[in-house]
């Protein structure tokens, strides 16, 4: 395709449309919207792999898009009462169909670049920690909207009606929806016992993704091989039917799609594990003596290392040989509904915990050493929050390290921070009048309770225990 040629194609088709659609339909999603996309260490400006994943959840809403706009261009011969004269003509049907594809192809990648390079140049100023492992995840987007756009094509010139855009538009969503939720997620139950639902490789057949777990995962290598030969699929039949002639050729031209999706079916993974992954490379541990953060987050290692090492000093002098002797930032990637397990000789943490983002300095400290205490129990990604008697336990044990017992930092609005200290302060008084060898008793019970989330461990301090 010249350059004369695709200046012709896109001043008499709609593919320019399709791309200010698609850029302005996913700016408004991202901008007039305050969702968790805006928020903590997986912010789409704040990570280029948290960049990349969120611009694909944007794929739920463009990519049914994409599939009607092309409906549309491929009803464009139909519309200009052209089709029978084109037939006649000595230029291939291919080439015809090469154009119009390709056009609608350029502008919907192009937006789509677009909306990537807006967030691209945000996240060059939130992060020193730079890859190219991101990649991958964009270039299957784009050729999400492109396989879709095709597709789209195919069906208008095979389907030439009115209503064949928005009933594609329309059934595209409801595949989205479909494969994302009751034919893509298996019932499970968790470690808590508590029923939930995890994605099985049914949802992968999905190029949107539900959103950004955490900072530090990534989609594996099979999930890209596996949607990358399901969208080729795609993208042949919709090829297939914008140049077939005949009601056998369009049957036969189902052929890619449906062998796309089988292979596809067979690369990709089945265990939820194998989905998202662990990015190695950025959670490799970067140290300043017993203060380690993960490489992605290196240049937060300085304002750590401070109030780490002061909250490890503090930790020691009040639990002597018991107390824990690093940080770690936290880099295990858990199933949904799984009960975390925390380490006696390690204070895990991550940055976007509620307690650790809304402090520095001293307050960085405390908060800290109430992770250290007390590092929570709420099983993962099941809607639970761990406000309650974890909370009440962080805060008289880390009193109890600091000899003054006040809300710690994250701990909420005003009225809950009074709460807090209420319920808190009867069992802080209690602890504190006890000899100190009944005090550690309590203290130990409390830690056995809340490391290995067995028990309740504000119970542990009210009721006492044996060392």
């Amino acid at each position: 395709m010249n350059i004369r040629v695709l200046r012709t194609e896109l001043k008499r088709s709609v593919a320019p449309w399709a791309g200010v659609l698609a850029l302005m339909t996913a700016l408004a999603f991202l901008y007039l919207l305050n969702g968790s996309w805006w928020r903590g260490t997986t912010a789409w400006t704040a990570q280029w792999t948290s960049l990349a994943l969120w611009t694909r959840t944007l794929l739920f809403y463009l990519w049914p898009l994409a599939v009607g706009l092309g409906a549309l261009q491929g009803l464009r011969d139909h519309r200009s009462k052209m089709s029978e004269l084109l037939t006649t003509t000595s230029r291939p049907a291919r080439h015809r169909a090469a154009t119009l594809a390709g056009t609608t192809a350029i502008t919907l990648v192009s937006a789509f670049a677009l909306v990537i390079g807006l967030g691209a140049i945000q996240v060059l100023v939130n992060t020193g920690y730079t890859h190219l492992r991101w990649l991958p995840i964009s270039l299957v987007g784009a050729l999400a909207l492109v396989a879709g756009a095709a597709l789209g094509m195919g069906a208008g010139r095979a389907l030439p009606s009115a209503l064949t855009p928005p009933a594609l538009a329309i059934g595209a969503f409801v595949f989205l929806t479909l494969v994302q939720t009751w034919l893509g997620r298996t019932d499970t139950t968790g470690t808590t016992g508590v029923p939930s639902s995890e994605p099985n490789r049914v949802s992968l057949l999905s190029p949107a993704i539900e959103g950004v777990p955490n900072a530090l995962v990534t989609l594996s290598a099979s999930v890209h091989v596996g949607q990358t030969i399901w969208l080729l699929g795609m993208a042949v039949t919709g090829f297939a039917l914008l140049v077939a002639a005949t009601p056998r050729t369009r049957l036969l031209a189902l052929t890619p799609v449906l062998a796309g999706a089988a292979l596809a079916l067979l690369v990709l993974p089945s265990d939820p594990r194998r989905m998202y992954v662990l990015d190695e490379a950025a959670a490799e541990l970067v140290c300043d003596g017993p203060v380690c953060v993960t490489e992605q987050h290196r240049a937060r290692l300085a304002d750590l290392a401070g109030p780490g090492k002061e909250a490890l000093r503090r930790l020691r002098g009040a639990l002597g040989s018991q107390a824990p002797d690093t940080i770690r930032e936290n880099t295990a990637v858990l199933p949904d509904g799984a009960t975390p397990r925390w380490s006696h000789r390690t204070v895990i943490f991550g940055f976007d915990d509620d307690i650790i983002a809304a402090a520095q300095g001293e307050g960085l400290t405390e908060a800290l050493i109430g992770k250290g205490m007390v590092p929570g129990c709420a099983p993962v990604a099941v809607g639970w929050s761990e406000f309650g008697n974890d909370e009440f336990a962080r805060t008289v044990a880390a009193g109890w390290v600091l000899g003054d017992l006040k809300p710690l930092p994250g701990t909420g609005s005003a009225g809950v921070r009074r709460h807090v200290i209420a319920r808190a302060l009867p069992v802080w008084k209690e602890l504190q009048a006890l000899p100190r060898d009944e005090q550690l008793a309590r203290i130990d019970a409390m830690r056995a309770a809340a490391l290995s989330c067995e028990g309740d461990a504000f119970d542990a301090l009210e009721a006492g225990g044996s060392r």
